[in-house]
C-alpha cells in the first residue's frame, strides 16, 4: 500500500475516532486528576509533562489531541497484521488512546482481531469498561460507542 493510501486511511480514521474521543473525554483546560488519580489535561491527554495547576490553551489542546491520535494510530499500525475499515481504525483509536498501546497490543481483542475475528475484536470493547477496579459508567458508554462504530459496515 503507498504512503497516500496509508495516510488517507489514517486521516479517516482520526476523523471518526475525534469526536468520540471528544465527547467522553470532554475538555478541561486546567489539568486534573483522572478517576485513577493520573494528572490529565484538556481531552484526556497524560504525561509526564502534565502538572495539576497547569492550564492550556483551546489551541494547544487540540494540538495534543492530534498528536495523541496520530500516537495510538502508530500503536495500531504496529500491531494489527490484518487490514482494518475505517470504522474499525476509529474505533480502535479511541480505544488505544484511552488504555495505551501497551494494553492494546497485549490485549485479548487484538488477538481476535489478528486472528480474523473482527466480530468478537469489536465485542471485546465492551469488557473495559473497569478504572482502579471500579466500573465507571462514562467507561460503559464510551465503549458502547466505540463498539457501535467498529461494527458498522459502512
Amino acid at each position: 500500500m503507498n504512503k497516500k493510501i496509508i495516510s488517507a486511511a489514517v486521516a479517516a480514521a482520526i476523523g471518526l475516532a475525534t469526536p468520540v474521543v471528544m465527547h467522553f473525554e470532554g475538555l478541561r483546560t486546567a489539568a486534573y486528576q483522572d478517576p485513577v488519580g493520573i494528572p490529565t489535561i484538556c481531552w484526556g491527554h497524560t504525561g509526564a509533562e502534565v502538572k495539576l495547576g497547569q492550564k492550556n490553551s483551546v489551541e494547544a489542546c487540540k494540538d495534543l489531541l492530534a498528536a495523541d491520535l496520530l500516537t495510538a494510530n502508530r500503536a495500531i499500525d504496529a500491531c494489527v497484521t490484518m487490514p482494518l475499515t475505517a470504522n474499525q481504525r476509529g474505533a480502535f483509536a479511541s480505544f488505544t488512546f484511552n488504555v495505551g498501546g501497551g494494553k492494546f497490543c497485549r490485549s485479548s481483542l487484538l488477538k481476535k482481531l489478528n486472528a480474523g475475528d473482527t466480530a468478537g475484536a469489536c465485542a471485546e470493547l465492551s469488557k473495559w469498561v473497569y478504572a482502579g477496579g471500579e466500573k465507571l459508567p462514562g467507561l460503559v458508554r464510551r465503549r458502547a460507542a466505540e463498539r457501535a462504530l467498529c461494527e458498522e459496515t459502512s
